[in-house]
């Protein structure tokens, strides 16, 4: 086999492609065992189980939050040399002994690919899903819950997901309602019961959802029983609306490697009992493969032994070629981190954990920058300001100026990024920048600052070619963990474009714009205030937006 040219920088053990419990396990043992391990995730680390807001079911720990519980796995992997990358991986050469994964962020070189890239929530397909989603039309009851408050809920499905998260749907619905397409839930007894035996949910057996409609929200529904057809309407009244909720199982994430691998009929990749695929070199592992149980502990037994086949096959073609990766540099082993999700902000401001990548960050910002505090009477205001004086005081590198009021109309208070000679970046949030989205302010400073994050030639070049003034509102809650992803790929294209602006808008504070777009999902997207889309997305589909 012919071996490309290879920059040393660029070359691993393993590459893992998705960064969810499976990848981020896999990382651990790999690393672990000191080989060179890069971790690839297009979205974000800790995959669909961040979006559960409470997990009790993990041996060993009583109760924490999808978020938190992953968090902890990717930062254990980090301290034993892995390296986390989010970057989507576009293609793979696997006819060399050394493999090319082809990512938006250049090319990377490794011996082993493991794929994990687990899956995504399926549709449902009824008629009215795609016309209402995010306006009546949910996937995440810990993102959009909150939009239904004293509202009746409708959920379909009969698996775990429908029966914990209709649980949780409780703290905020009126009623909440499960159409189970079968005779009885498919999930343990001990969760079913929960849902069955709650005093605000009533469980539906044999039933299927065919039609949603409503023009400000959804305020009809009908479904049909599959056993004896009988068709049951129900309409909200006059002025009311309610939400329906899909919680119908997965669909993987095999695109990357459709005429690769081998898939089943549904799409999941075929692997043996060491998860090995069917092309040498390349292991599966988590929800993306074939198993009869989807859950956080069956993804990372399945990312553990994974790694430990990777071990022995890497070392074979190392033994073979005389090819291996330079070794992991490995950090001291740190207590378990402090996975708290208000990430900002208590009676201390900001802990110390915080101050040091905080730290990180400020002394690679290449430009010192002004934040502007717009101000009103609200006591969020008064927040806002304590927040963004005691953030700048961590450096010389941001200063702040404060403004009584904002000029624009229920636009307060809001902190707006300008250069130090008082030139408007394009970003701004609207709120105080706490919860899930304190990350993404941070970056939006640094991106601002100067060069900022890598980019691929083609998206800057495609960035670059937007001639046309473009205003993005990206409304979000700070206890959503895939709004981040849309501010991010938002105020990057507003820092590398002058003609682009990025405002960001913690919706719990403006409630006039909830209105005005009928927002009853996050995050929700407006450009040039006509055109309203709903989810995350990356920069290259938020392009495509706005063309």
């Amino acid at each position: 086999m012919n071996n490309p040219k290879i920059n040393p920088k660029a070359l691993y053990d393993v590459i893992i492609i998705g960064g969810g419990p499976a990848g981020l396990t896999a990382a651990i043992y790999l690393s672990r065992a000191r080989y060179r391990v890069l971790i690839l995730e297009k979205e974000q680390f800790g995959g669909q189980i961040t979006i559960t807001n409470e997990v009790v079911n993990y041996p060993g720990i009583g109760k924490t939050s999808g978020k938190a519980l992953t968090e902890t796995m990717r930062r254990q992997a980090e301290l034993f040399g892995a390296e986390c990358l989010l970057a989507e991986a576009k293609s793979i050469d696997v006819d060399s002994e050394i493999r090319i994964v082809h990512t938006t962020r250049g090319d990377f070189y490794c011996l082993g690919i493991l794929i994990a890239t687990g899956a995504h929530p399926r549709e449902i397909g009824f008629k009215g899903e795609e016309e209402h989603k995010g306006q009546g039309v949910a996937y995440c009851a810990t993102c959009d819950g909150e939009f239904f408050t004293d509202k009746e809920i409708f959920v379909a499905g009969g698996g775990f997901a429908a029966a914990e998260e209709s649980v949780f749907l409780t703290k905020f619905a009126r009623h909440v309602t499960i159409l189970v397409r079968s005779d009885d839930f498919t999930c343990a007894s001990s969760v079913a019961e929960k849902a069955k035996q709650h005093e605000k949910i009533t469980v539906i057996t044999n039933s299927v959802i065919e039609e949603v409609s409503g023009e400000n929200g959804l305020d009809y529904i009908r479904y049909k029983n599959t056993k004896s057809g009988e068709v049951s309407e129900y309409r909200a009244e006059k002025g009311d609306f309610f939400g329906v909720f899909v919680f119908a199982g997965y669909s993987p994430d095999t695109e990357l490697v459709k005429g690769i691998v081998e898939l089943n009929e549904q799409g999941y990749i075929i692997t043996d009992s060491e998860q090995r695929t069917n092309v040498d070199g390349i292991y599966a592992a988590g929800d993306v493969c074939i198993k009869p149980l989807r859950q956080v502990v069956t993804a990372t037994g399945d990312g553990a032994l994974a790694a430990t086949e990777l071990e022995k096959y890497v070392a074979a073609v190392q033994e073979k070629t005389g090819i291996s990766a330079e070794k992991p540099e490995v950090k001291a082993f740190e207590d378990p981190v402090d996975t708290k999700e208000e990430n900002t902000a208590s009676d201390e401001v900001f802990t110390s954990e915080m101050k040091q990548q905080l730290t990180a960050v400020f002394n690679k910002m290449e430009h010192k920058l002004l934040l502007r505090l717009f101000l009103d009477s609200r006591p969020v205001s008064h927040q806002l300001k304590d927040f963004i004086t005691n953030f700048a005081a961590l450096t010389n590198k941001l200063n702040v100026e404060i403004v009584s009021e904002d000029d624009s109309e229920n636009s307060a208070p809001c902190v707006r990024i300008f250069s130090e000679d008082g030139i408007d970046t394009g970003l701004a949030f609207h709120g105080v920048p706490s919860g899930h989205e304190f990350t993404s302010f941070v970056l939006g400073i640094y991106n601002a600052s100067g060069e900022g994050q890598i980019i691929d030639e083609q998206t800057l070049k495609e960035i670059e070619s937007i001639k046309s003034a473009v205003d993005m509102k990206i409304l979000v809650s700070l206890s959503c963990t895939m709004c981040p992803d849309l501010v991010v790929a938002c105020q990057r294209i507003a820092t590398l474009n002058t003609n682009v602006r990025a405002e960001v808008y913690d919706l719990q504070y403006f409630e006039v714009l909830k209105k005005k777009y009928n927002v009853m999902s996050v995050p929700c997207l407006v450009i040039n205030d006509d055109k309203v889309s709903f989810g995350k997305k990356n920069i290259n589909q938020v392009l495509d937006l706005i063309r």
